[in-house]
């Protein structure tokens, strides 16, 4: 393999500030910013807008959109009768 080519894989903390959750995983991403982690290491942090602790499918937030219904629906405006 040729060196240098590939970026550098390492421990990285990704947070998500609306719902106050944050993990620390390894990943390439790159960032200026740094939090110190439980363990008292200091890791690059990348702020997310999303993370499983605020999308409404992991939290069980979401609503409920009505499917049923929208065959009979189609056929009902634009059948045959």
């Amino acid at each position: 393999m040729k060196k240098n080519l590939h970026p550098e894989y390492r421990p990285v903390v990704f947070r998500d500030a609306s719902a106050d959750y944050a993990f620390l995983t390894r990943s390439t991403a790159t960032s200026a910013k740094t939090v110190e982690w439980t363990d008292g290491n200091v890791y690059p942090v990348v702020d997310v807008d999303v993370s499983s602790g605020s999308h409404p499918f992991y939290t069980g937030r979401g609503r409920v959109i009505d499917t049923a219904g929208r065959v009979e629906k189609f056929k009902q405006r634009y059948g045959k009768s």
